[in-house]
């Protein structure tokens, strides 16, 4: 990706999406540095990294009355550990770069003086690692039946190293409606024989999810998401992101 101005990321908060409602994310990592100096350490500081960690923040405009809002979706997510998936310019188009963890959302402000805009502010500080990858399906593919996305070439997973996932649903119609999201993976990318790796949990309402893997080696270098629908006429609208880290 070359330089780039700053136009269209996508910030997807556990079950919201809040790229309409957006104008400033910041994400940062920092590894810890412990300091092991001693004397044969020719007159420099010398450090092991230590403990790792990850903060998103954002800020737009403040809008509320339903779960798919910033603010409902703030209230409800504070205090509370779910993931966030950050585009990197791209329209969370599959294939294109993903941050993603499992984060707190630690602190909502909202509010300003008359005559302003009505702002929010929000940080979400991570639980897991943060995870830079790929998104996995598109958050404006509106599905009604059971199918598979496009087979993604994420690479190995080597011994000790985990496939991350992250799925939001964002909406969800219908009577009765129900997806389970899985993580599936391949030796090549006809996915003929495909291996399920995670599957989430049923899900039936707007809400998010993070899985990863137990650290075994895994040699399939193919991945897709597939999904399984029910209900009567249903329909959602969901992004997912996978990663190795």
């Amino acid at each position: 990706m070359p330089k780039t101005i700053l136009t269209n990321v996508r910030l997807f908060a556990v079950g919201a999406d809040l790229t309409g409602v957006s104008n400033k994310v910041e994400l940062s990592a920092e590894v810890e540095a412990k300091d092991t100096t001693n004397y044969a350490s020719d007159g420099w500081k010398e450090n092991l990294g230590g403990l790792g960690k990850a903060e998103i923040s954002g800020e737009g405009q403040w809008e509320a009355g339903d779960t798919t809002k910033v603010d409902d979706a703030s209230w409800a997510q504070l205090g509370g550990v779910g993931p966030w998936s950050i585009s990197a310019n791209n329209a969370a188009a599959v294939g294109g770069l993903a941050y993603f963890t499992n984060a707190l959302r630690s602190d909502y402000k909202l509010f300003d003086e008359v005559g302003e805009v009505a702002p929010w502010t929000g940080t979400a500080k991570s639980s897991w690692p943060l995870v830079r990858g790929q998104f996995a399906h598109p958050p404006g593919t509106a599905r009604t039946a059971t199918g598979v996305g496009t087979g993604l070439q994420v690479g190995a997973v080597p011994l000790g190293k985990r496939m991350f996932a992250a799925l939001h649903v964002l909406s969800v119609a219908g009577t009765t409606p129900s997806i389970t999201a899985r993580v599936e993976s391949s030796v090549d990318n006809a996915f003929g024989a495909p291996t399920t790796r995670l599957t989430f949990a049923a899900a039936n309402a707007v809400g998010g999810q993070i899985l990863r893997t137990d650290g075994t080696a895994i040699t399939d270098t193919w991945w897709r998401i597939a999904w399984t629908i029910s209900g009567t006429t249903p329909s959602f609208l969901f992004a997912a992101s996978l990663g190795i880290q």
